[in-house]
């Protein structure tokens, strides 16, 4: 018996923290397809940014409170210019987005005092799974800039 308790504890450690988000999930605020060269540039997504989710618990340098499922989801086909997601609001957000190659990117401040950007130079085809997060919890008010021009 001791021995499957050890064994348990002992996978449970290598395991390492299970993110709590589900990019399989419905997004919150809808989806879209977009095909390299899209107009409107910039497309704008109203948004509210937060949860109840730590998105520090996910690889790489995330932060932010967010939601279990992705805010937005885009479907693109790539082309030749770069994919530039960008947050727009009073609060400070950040963004957390899975790739379509299941990688991680975050970021928090890079577009202006308390907004966030995540740039693609050069995006992938596929599912690109974005969530808003705010830096000091509780929720917000804020826009989704998905754009193709810097």
């Amino acid at each position: 018996m001791k021995t499957i308790a050890l064994v348990a504890a002992l996978a449970t450690l290598v395991a390492g923290p299970v993110a709590a988000q589900n990019a399989g999930l419905t997004a919150n605020y809808g989806e879209i397809s977009l095909r390299s060269g899209f107009t409107p540039d910039p497309y704008r997504v109203q948004v509210t940014a937060g949860g109840s989710v730590n998105g520090g618990a996910l690889p790489g340098s995330c932060t932010g409170m967010i939601s279990e499922a992705p805010d937005f989801e885009v479907s693109y086909s790539a082309g030749s210019l770069p994919l530039v997601f960008r947050t727009l609001s009073s609060s400070d957000t950040t963004l957390i987005i899975n790739g379509p190659d299941g990688s991680w990117s975050c970021d928090d401040d890079s577009y202006g005092d308390g907004d966030a950007e995540v740039r693609f130079n050069r995006p992938q085809s596929g599912t690109y799974d974005v969530w808003i997060g705010t830096f000091g919890g509780g929720t917000s008010s804020a826009t989704l800039l998905i754009t193709e021009t810097p």
